[in-house]
């Protein structure tokens, strides 16, 4: 399966109650179609009371599955709450967007986006030369003897 359709095919389930297990939440996804994966990611503390941070990722087989299951199990009831179910967004790298501690133009995956070439930046200014020293912004005004717009 390429990254693509399994991007497609992986749902985020949020709102989830605490006694949630992976096991409640493969068998409240398996009507809808052939499940790869089920994760519930532990909590960020070790330390916490919680068993999970309420909420999980299913992956189906087919992305036809995951939106059956999406227009069935989005805003339904699980333990008593109400789940948000979603297709899931890709998960970025550890280094990469705004809370990285690389400053976002020299990472990677901006440079590959945004990136001009010397070429690219020259056609559109024109293919004119960069001037030495900034431009005399009185150059050009010698005709401008009196005030006001011209009349022809």
């Amino acid at each position: 399966m390429s990254d693509a359709s399994r991007a497609k095919a992986t749902l985020y389930v949020g709102g989830l109650a605490p006694q949630v297990t992976t096991h409640t939440l493969h068998d409240a996804f398996i009507p809808f179609g052939e499940i790869i994966d089920v994760s519930i990611p532990p909590p960020e503390l070790p330390s916490s009371t919680e068993p999970h941070r309420g909420f999980g990722y299913v992956e189906f087989e087919h992305a036809a599955d995951a939106q059956e299951a999406i227009a069935n199990m989005d805003q339904s009831e699980l333990f008593g709450r109400v789940i948000r179910v979603n297709v899931a967004k890709e998960r970025k790298a550890e280094g990469e967007g705004l809370g990285s501690k690389t400053a976002i133009w020299e990472q990677e995956g901006y440079l590959a986006k945004y990136a001009v070439s010397d070429e690219d930046r020259m056609a559109a200014e024109g293919g004119a030369p960069e001037e030495e020293g900034p431009a005399d912004p009185m150059q050009g005004l010698e005709q401008l003897d009196v005030a006001g717009p011209k009349l022809a």
